[in-house]
């Protein structure tokens, strides 16, 4: 056990905690954009149902990503999870509740034929994708800024925000940010998996949805860079010492989150990812190259999603009121044994997790057509 010191453990469960985090954005990111984009590119129960079968036999298979990310945390970083799930608590459960919705909705919609019962049903699926989606991006706006927490000398933890202290303009406007990218991932995949009129009225929404992205994207970007309140660590902070995040000075500057992009130039592919990925999938929806569309839509949410991790290294949750108390991949995981016995634990779990997802893709592939729908009595 002793061929893995502890430093590298840290970093090696940082970049798996943001693989898992990006699988579940680019994996389960087109489910809520297809229930987003519900009410515009179907237009009758038959074109509903179409995509909702288009999304039906994935879905749950999607959130398993956001499964394994949550409990990784819980395991590898007990302290985030500890102020993440309670300072976030009301937050957490409203995406709860939309992801427990979706499914609610879907099955629910087609138990009776009654054109308002199926209505009802098809506005909650569009709330549950909206919802999921603003919340994540709004909490990933408020990680940017700092959270509103502090240890004690004995680390016990105190949180001094609320929930509405949470609804502050960045966090809405990285809100936007998240339905934006999700409702192109999903106009990208329902253009790829539809025919005919859905597929059409998919790409002119992915379409929309990409370059709002773009818009959004940039202006987020722009706020990060001249307005917002960065962190930086001053002076030296051990790497393979006990976890501590007491033991290290702080200091919040506007811009400190470009810091790795001047110390690290490649890190700037993250946020030239996320732009020429959305730009790309509009240009490809445009032409009719679906394929082409969806693998750049996943590119788009990967390089958005990374360049969050990269801007804010070493830290994963900084303080606002303590920025002493911020929590750090160097300081806030648990023991290295731990962390070794999880890696070996993922090293076999996870490649066969991937491999069965590839394998349900396959079978699934194809087109989702009206005919198939009706000649199918157990479809949704």
């Amino acid at each position: 056990m002793n061929f893995i010191d502890y430093e590298t453990l840290r970093l090696i469960w940082w970049v798996l905690l943001g693989g898992l985090l990006i699988a579940f954005a680019v994996m389960d990111g087109f489910d809520l954009g297809a229930a987003m984009l519900l009410p515009f590119v179907a237009r009758n129960d038959g074109e509903r149902r179409v995509v909702i079968n288009a999304i039906g036999p994935v879905w749950e298979g999607n959130q398993v990503w956001l499964i394994v990310a949550a409990g990784s945390i819980f395991a590898a970083w007990p302290m985030i999870y500890a102020v993440a799930f309670s300072g976030f608590y009301l937050a957490m459960f409203l995406v709860l509740s939309a992801l427990i919705l979706r499914p609610v909705a879907i099955i629910y919609r087609s138990k009776m034929p009654g054109a308002r019962w199926r209505a009802n049903w098809d506005r909650l699926l569009f709330l549950t994708g909206f919802a999921a989606a603003l919340v994540f991006g709004i909490a990933v706006g408020n990680a940017l800024q700092g959270a509103p927490f502090r240890f004690d000398d004995s680390l016990r933890i105190t949180y001094a925000g609320t929930f509405f202290d949470l609804l502050n303009p960045f966090a809405l406007l990285s809100g936007l940010v998240s339905v934006a990218m999700m409702a192109m991932h999903g106009g990208a995949y329902l253009a790829n998996k539809t025919e005919d009129r859905i597929a059409v009225r998919a790409r002119m929404m992915g379409f929309a949805a990409a370059l709002l992205l773009v818009l959004l994207f940039a202006a987020a970007g722009f706020v990060v860079a001249r307005e917002l309140m960065g962190y930086r660590i001053a002076g030296a902070l051990a790497h393979d010492a006990v976890s501590n995040p007491l033991g290290k000075t702080v200091v919040r500057e506007i811009g400190a989150w470009l810091d790795n992009y001047n110390a690290m130039p490649w890190t700037k592919a993250a946020p030239i990812l996320g732009i020429a990925g959305a730009l790309f999938a509009a240009l490809s929806l445009c032409l009719g190259q679906d394929r082409i569309a969806f693998a750049s839509s996943a590119l788009s949410v990967i390089g958005v999603v990374a360049t969050v991790g990269v801007s804010m290294f070493p830290f994963v949750l900084p303080s606002s009121i303590d920025p002493a108390s911020s929590l750090t991949i160097w300081d806030a995981t648990s023991s290295r044994a731990t962390l070794f016995n999880m890696l070996i634990a993922s090293a076999i779990l996870l490649p066969a997790v991937t491999i069965y997802t590839a394998f349900i893709y396959r079978v699934m592939r194809g087109k989702v057509t009206q005919r198939d729908v009706d000649a199918d009595h157990a479809s949704y």
